[in-house]
């Protein structure tokens, strides 16, 4: 009787005590949805939403490497090749608003001489929306002809500025305040200096055109220039020419100069690109104009060794008649994703 009783007791105190741990058991908290990355193809390819948001994201760049011969490119040394790199990224952001998609734009821009010579920069950061822009981003005197040889646009053409474009898909138009702070200065002026160029441009068929105007209103000076290129046979002809009142920041290479290229689609991956150009009064000397000439030929080519990846090789020939002749060039690799 007294094993019976020791027995049924063990039981209910077991009976107890496994209540009591079931009681406190731990139980695992359910897992939260995962939002995973969706692709956004409202604005082209390669953007995705960012998660939680409506904005849609692309990320892009390229690597390149760049070999540069001529007369010292490097710099102050007695060397006549330079090897250099430079790593480039871009994010664009966009979402859609009552007046039209909404644009932000960052790029930067890391550039490498050697190990200890590297610099990073703010190549653009700009907001963009119903045709207005605001913030650093380049001018349409960054624009020129294809190949290598043109040199028919601004000396620095990254600028603070503010911007209107009406644009189709055949024309566009429109007008910039720039911030002209990185000079060239004349006749004392300093930064802040200010300028307003204005800009039109179009396609009709195999003919491409561009009329771009700046005047630095600090130095009271301004410069004009036209393109224009045509689809003809293997290749695509371009012509320029670009016209200055008097050294300012929009142009200064000469008081006018004339370009021509044609660019040679010789095979699905191979582009050749001949170019020449011709200065009047070229150089400047105490802020005007010098009265000698020049010429400029070159050639460019271009190769695709696979998709998004190419190589470049330029050469150029400048003959200056108040200055000695020089050969420039470089070879270059870059990979774009």
């Amino acid at each position: 009787m007294n094993i019976k009783s020791l027995l049924l007791g063990s039981a209910a105190a077991l009976a107890v005590v496994s209540g009591a741990q079931a009681a406190d058991a731990i139980v695992a908290a359910e897992p939260e949805p995962v939002e995973y990355v969706r692709v956004c193809d409202a604005y082209g390819t390669g953007y995705f939403y960012i998660p939680g948001t409506e904005t849609c994201l692309k990320i892009n760049g390229y690597i390149r490497f760049q070999v540069n011969v001529g007369d010292q490119p490097g710099g102050d040394n007695d060397s006549d090749w330079d090897a250099v790199t430079r790593g480039q990224v871009q994010f664009t952001a966009k979402s859609d608003t009552e007046y039209g998609p909404l644009t932000g734009v960052i790029v930067m821009q890391f550039n490498a001489d050697n190990a200890t010579d590297q610099s990073a920069k703010l190549d653009s950061a700009y907001l963009d929306i119903a045709g207005f822009r605001a913030g650093l981003f380049y001018s349409w005197w960054d624009d020129g002809l294809s190949g290598e040889t043109d040199d028919i646009g601004s000396p620095v053409t990254l600028h603070n500025s503010i911007r209107y474009q009406y644009e189709t898909d055949a024309f566009y138009a429109g007008i910039s305040v720039d911030e002209l702070e990185d000079g060239p200065f004349y006749d004392g002026e300093t930064p802040n200096n200010v300028g307003v160029a204005v800009g039109l441009g179009g396609k009709a068929g195999a003919f491409s055109y561009q009329i771009t105007a700046g005047y630095d209103v600090d130095n009271e000076e301004g410069a004009v220039r036209a393109m224009g290129t045509v689809d003809i046979g293997p290749g695509t002809l371009g012509l320029a020419a670009v016209y200055s009142t008097n050294p300012n920041a929009y142009y200064n290479a000469a008081e006018w100069a004339v370009a021509a290229e044609y660019a040679i689609k010789a095979t699905d991956k191979l582009k050749i690109t001949p170019g020449v150009q011709y200065y009047g009064d070229y150089g400047v000397t105490a802020g005007d104009f010098n009265d000698g000439d020049a010429w400029k030929v070159g050639l460019t080519v271009d190769y695709q060794i696979v998709d998004n990846f190419y190589a470049k090789a330029s050469v150029q020939y400048l003959d200056p008649e108040d200055a000695d002749d020089s050969t420039s060039g470089y070879f270059r690799l870059q990979r774009s994703f």
